[in-house]
């Protein structure tokens, strides 16, 4: 009988096999998994992992942040982070994505100068481990590229190792006309070299030299990055950029097979050292494209629901969840050992690109152009014919929900609670931005210190400021809060809420939008509906069919649903989640 580690150097040297057939010079695919399992540490009691458990449940629940999102005199924000995650958050999340934390020159992090060092700024790698001892760590792997300002790029233009042969070259005579890009500065950056001038590939900005993975050198060092990171507690990695990662001249450098197959790879790799360790793909694409990096169960745990974000707020502004519904039809259940990542802001904008063919060009036109009257800013790229398309919405998604298409109104918090009490009952794991959790606005003075519109959601607050503001209750900042962190609270005690449970589309008109979630032991169910308009909307209790000699109960309100034949007038915005079964 093969033993565990055995099985798994064959998996990955088919994984190698698929990945570097096309290449020169590469064939030893047994030699090279023998040196990713060193690098890993993977020994002969190595258990091989169970690709299909769910490493997850009702509880999970991620805050999203920056190191130095709340500031305090004289100490290191990863420690005020910490202090804050466990004076206000313990009781509603379970982990932290920490964003970039590591030495970088630009992109408010996600230009890396070193990827073992943490920024001193923020504090010390003690200060990580600390944190990931008390809730379950997320981090950035940025591994489609680099800061130019790295000692990679500096050996690469001096032609020394390592680094001379990290990074994708090209020349401006070469063909690049189909390469899908999210931005329109131009792909190539011009470098002196040793070895005279060279053009290297530059998906995102001239800052960002981009990887050349045809090397397996680039491979064995991001292989050791991951090491690194499991060592201080990281248990889950979210793949920045992967999609662009392998490019090949004449296609789309978007999602090739080879891209796919690392991520595979990366996945075996990470579960055979640390068995609940998750992968998550940040593939910013349309939802098919999406939805494949699921691969068949064996590539990413999670993918984020990019198309939630922009399709939310399209329903919210518009009291419209046709289209909405017609989506969420369309998402075939995670199977297990998947889930979907779901989010309604994050440290970037709300992207456009998922929502292309799920809403009309006019239809996205009306968005951004109450977006632009609410004081978000829109970022573009060029499409496949040069020409300049929106790319993605720069806004905090409290202003983003200030009004509707009719214009802003007297209605945003409830609106934007709305918002959340609908991303925490979906299908899922929530992830959960701290500026929501806060209630902040756009931060003018931040774009144009920054000189860039995603600063606009990037604020960062002074610790006495923040805990002043939370502590006065009348306070739009303490109000969200307070309800979201209710809201939140609740959601954990719930089975039907496991990431992987039941759930069914409602068919209740389109000012309301409603779906079914059923607990994995088929014990509770929870009909979570919500009127998504600016008017009060009547709703026939008959029409969810609750079984009348079950008990019913809002778990929001915590009222009883006694009448089960009779009319519920929901109110602008409210949401219900009407269960059979409540778990205090």
């Amino acid at each position: 009988m093969d033993s565990p580690l055995y099985n798994i150097k064959q998996r990955l040297a088919q994984h190698l096999e698929a990945i570097y057939e096309e290449v020169d010079g590469v064939s030893n695919y047994g030699t090279l998994a023998d040196s990713l399992l060193e690098e890993m540490g993977l020994s002969p009691q190595t258990v091989e992992p169970d690709m299909h458990r769910n490493h997850w449940d009702q509880e999970d629940i991620v805050l999203i942040t920056y190191g130095d999102s709340i500031l305090k005199e004289d100490e290191f924000p990863l420690v005020t982070l910490r202090q804050f995650l466990n004076k206000y958050c313990r009781d509603c999340v379970t982990a932290v994505h920490i964003l970039p934390f590591f030495e970088f020159s630009s992109d408010d992090g996600f230009a890396v100068i070193n990827y073992a060092s943490v920024n001193q700024s923020l504090g010390e790698w003690k200060d990580i481990a600390s944190i990931a001892k008390e809730y379950d760590l997320m981090s950035d792997l940025v591994i489609n590229h680099c800061s130019s300002r790295s000692v990679w790029f500096e050996n690469f233009k001096q032609g020394k190792h390592p680094g001379a042969d990290y990074f994708f070259t090209a020349t401006p005579e070469d063909d690049m006309g189909g390469v899908v890009r999210p931005r329109t500065n131009p792909l190539l950056k011009e470098v002196d070299t040793s070895q005279g001038v060279k053009y290297v590939w530059c998906t995102f900005g001239h800052d960002q030299v981009d990887f050349d993975f045809r090397n397996p050198a680039v491979l064995l060092e991001f292989v050791r990055i991951i090491r690194l990171y499991l060592d201080y507690g990281v248990r889950i990695f979210r793949l920045d950029a992967v999609a662009f990662l392998w490019k090949k001249l004449g296609t789309s450098c978007l999602n090739l097979e080879q891209t796919h197959e690392i991520v595979k790879l990366m996945r075996t790799l990470i579960s055979s050292v640390k068995s609940d360790a998750l992968i998550i793909t940040e593939t910013n694409i349309p939802n098919r494209e999406n939805l494949a990096y699921f691969g068949n169960g064996n590539e990413a745990h999670c993918v984020y629901n990019f198309s939630l974000p922009p399709l939310l707020l399209n329903t919210l502004l518009t009291g419209n969840s046709a289209h909405l519904k017609e989506w969420m039809m369309s998402m075939p259940p995670a199977q297990d050992g998947t889930s979907y990542f779901n989010f309604i802001a994050s440290h970037d904008g709300i992207g456009l690109r998922p929502a292309e063919g799920l809403l009309s060009d006019e239809e996205l036109g009306a968005l951004t152009k109450s977006m632009r009257e609410f004081g978000g800013r829109i970022s573009w790229r060029d499409d496949s014919a040069g020409k300049p398309k929106p790319y993605e919405i720069n806004i905090s998604l409290f202003d983003a929900l200030q009004g509707t298409v009719n214009g802003k109104d007297n209605l945003g918090i409830q609106r934007f609670l709305c918002a959340h009490a609908i991303l925490m009952g979906l299908e899922g794991i929530p992830g959960l931005y701290i500026h929501s959790l806060l209630g902040t606005g756009n931060d003018y003075q931040r774009v144009e210190n920054a000189g860039h519109n995603r600063a606009i959601n990037r604020h960062q607050w002074n610790w006495e400021i923040l805990i002043e503001k939370l502590q006065q209750p009348e306070s739009s900042h303490a109000v969200v809060f307070s309800e979201l962190s209710r809201i939140l609270s609740i959601r954990k005690r719930q089975p039907a809420f496991h990431p992987n449970a039941t759930q069914f589309t409602l068919h209740l008109g389109n000012q309301i939008f409603g779906f079914w979630r059923q607990s994995i032991d088929r014990t509770q169910s929870i009909f979570c509906i919500s009127n998504i308009s600016d008017q009060p909307v009547s709703l026939a209790l008959s029409d969810i069919n609750l079984i009348c000699t079950d008990s019913w109960v809002d778990l929001i309100s915590n009222s009883e649903m006694a009448d089960l034949g009779g009319l519920l007038e929901l109110l602008p915005y409210q949401t219900l989640w009407a269960t059979n079964k409540r778990y205090n």
